[in-house]
């Protein structure tokens, strides 16, 4: 069996969106496919491509032959240099220096490809911990806000109850003086 990897279409209608696959040669673009490898979004500014690079190290180890197109992400992420280093006997520390040294040098030249360094399903795990945060953010503000706001309502009824007993005091001398004066008006 033939082993290829490839792109495979998943997107709507003019909105492309492809799996990298590894599929057996013989099947249909969209068809049965033995792997998914991974996402790319051309569309997106730059182009977006999330893989799984430690299964796309294995299927090109065990001989499967990139398309044109994956070969090129392969070689943007620095995958084909990794094959090729490994199948020359390579220790892992140089390959992995190697590899490094290569993608400090295509981000240099300024790449129009982003890629996404984990894997697939780690982007929406980091999404899902960064919302949580910042609700988390959110909750302490308003629960700091409300705590501030019932230390004035506090201090805005000391005041006013303050306020309340001088009233009250003004309102019986008041009262007072309107007595004497009604009894000096009887008298």
């Amino acid at each position: 069996m033939s082993v290829k990897l490839r792109l495979r279409r998943i997107g709507r209608t003019k909105i492309p969106v492809f799996s990298i696959v590894a599929t057996d040669s013989r099947n249909a673009r969209d068809g049965r496919y033995i792997e998914d490898l991974g996402r790319y979004y051309p569309l997106r500014e730059p182009a977006e491509v999330k893989l799984d690079e430690d299964r796309a190290l294995y299927w090109l180890d065990n001989g499967a032959q990139p398309s044109d197109t994956v070969r090129s992400i392969l070689y943007r992420r620095g995958l084909m240099l990794h094959n090729h280093l490994e199948q020359k006997g390579e220790s892992p520390d140089t390959i992995e220096e190697e590899v490094q040294a290569f993608r400090e040098r295509m981000a240099e030249k300024g790449d129009d490809l982003k890629m996404a360094v984990q894997p697939a399903g780690q982007d929406a795990l980091e999404k899902e911990r960064a919302r949580a945060e910042e609700l988390d953010e959110e909750a302490e503000l308003r629960a700091q806000a409300t705590s501030l706001s019932d230390v004035q309502d506090e201090a805005a009824a000391d005041e006013a109850d303050a306020g309340d007993a001088g009233d009250a005091e003004v309102d019986a001398g008041d009262a007072e003086d309107t007595a004497d004066e009604d009894t000096d008006e009887d008298a």
